[in-house]
């Protein structure tokens, strides 16, 4: 078995409102003197260290630790799974 580093990116989808997204931009245009900035979108990084026989199969249990514990919401987040090796 290798450790590889798994980097997830958990967002929401553009559908869905995004509450903390809104108010960092309203901070920055409002408070912070940027009116430049035209949208902020939230999201978790995650960063895991697994141990599997090759990248894919980090990638597929990352995915399937993800889906059983829902860490994240397929219905309103999305979800991107990168193995660094």
């Amino acid at each position: 078995m290798t450790e590889f580093m798994v980097e997830v990116v958990i967002e929401n989808k553009p559908v869905a409102k995004d509450p903390e997204g809104e108010t960092i931009q309203r901070d920055l245009m409002n408070r912070g003197g940027y009116p430049q900035v035209k949208k902020v979108r939230s999201g978790k990084y995650l960063r895991l260290t697994v141990e599997a026989p090759n990248g894919k199969a980090a990638k597929d249990l990352v995915f399937r630790m993800f889906n059983e514990l829902r860490i994240y919401n397929p219905v309103v987040h999305t979800c991107k799974i990168t193995v660094k090796e």
